[in-house]
């Protein structure tokens, strides 16, 4: 599996490079935004991992256009910044996954699995238009509407309707969400799946009189019509 890491830290990128080496993949190291892209765009990867804070082109800009060119690319993002707004950001910009530095390569490994293994799954499944009452998703296009409404949803928003939509009716926990749309371990010390139900409320929700959206007090959320 050809992966391309993205790092400033040459003894972080190298560390890395050396990890996942020994864990059977096949790493590119890039060094700065702008080589990172140049690789990113002209070459082909199995999956991206980025550092957020880089020279001449941050990460999340980086991480934006890679998303306009490759959208099914998985991406994760390795950063020390590890707060609610800023794993937030990290998920608007397209990133699949968000690891906060120190981690174990254990971990990193881990997730780049789980990622691979959901891509892999995806890109071969057969139905590509959910619809739940009025509200219908086209996987191909990632035109959301409901009713005559287009709904314009980030690529986080977007999965987590999906998975919303592929499970109506059944309470959907955080720990659930944060392992199946997230890829990682739900923190009890962040709301950002709380930051992302709220989004998709006032998008989905907020100027119709039927509400799709709803919170089971102490168990989490669910897709129904009511």
């Amino acid at each position: 599996m050809n992966i391309l890491i993205i790092e400033d830290d040459q003894r972080v990128a190298e560390l890395i490079q050396r990890g996942l080496t020994e864990q059977g993949f096949a790493p590119t190291l890039a060094y700065d935004g702008l080589s990172g892209r140049k690789l990113a765009l002209s070459n082909s990867y199995e999956l991206i991992i980025t550092d957020i804070i880089l020279p001449k082109l941050d990460g999340l800009d980086l991480c934006r256009e890679i998303r306009r060119a490759k959208p099914d690319m998985p991406i994760i993002m390795l950063t020390a910044l590890g707060t609610t707004d800023d794993k937030v950001e990290g998920f608007d910009a397209g990133a699949d996954d968000y690891l906060v530095k120190p981690f174990e390569m254990r971990e990193l490994a881990a997730r780049i699995r789980a990622l691979l293994k959901r891509n892999s799954k995806t890109s071969h499944t057969a139905v590509f238009v959910l619809r739940f009452d009025d509200l219908e998703m086209n996987l191909h296009t990632k035109i959301v509407k409901r009713g005559e409404n287009e709904i314009n949803l980030t690529p986080k928003e977007f999965k987590l309707l999906e998975y919303m939509m592929r499970n109506s009716e059944r309470v959907l926990s955080r720990v659930e969400i944060a392992e199946k749309v997230w890829d990682t371990h739900f923190d009890t010390g962040t709301n950002f799946i709380d930051v992302y139900i709220n989004y998709l409320r006032k998008k989905v929700d907020k100027d119709f009189e039927k509400k799709l959206i709803h919170t089971k007090s102490g168990m989490g959320f669910i897709l129904k019509a009511e």
